[in-house]
């Protein structure tokens, strides 16, 4: 299996996960994040670093998120890399207390 990111990155785009993941599945656009399931190795070690709960396991994902594995499968592999930390979208705390962290 591997890990899925969901809706809550969209508008935050907190990159907290990326700096504990030890190979580059990560991608990016103007919204949020991705993961290529290609490129995931499934230590799960980004799910707790999320600050919006938008990392899940494949098999934990809710069933109303199911659409968000052929999303980041489809988005990640064209979309540039992202290794390292960056500032959070603009609005990202908002979002943030709106989602309820």
């Amino acid at each position: 299996m591997t890990t899925v990111v969901t809706a809550n990155c969209e508008g935050c785009r907190y990159t907290d996960c990326v700096t504990v993941c030890p190979v580059e599945c990560f991608h990016y656009d103007d919204e949020m994040l991705y993961i290529d399931p290609e490129v995931c190795i499934d230590c799960n070690a980004c799910i707790s670093e999320c600050p919006v709960e938008a990392i899940y396991e494949v098999d934990d994902l809710p069933d109303d998120l199911t659409q968000w594995i052929a999303i980041n499968a489809q988005r990640a592999p064209a979309l540039p890399v992202c290794s390292v930390k960056m500032d959070a979208l603009a609005g990202a705390e908002e979002k943030k207390k709106a989602l309820g962290f």
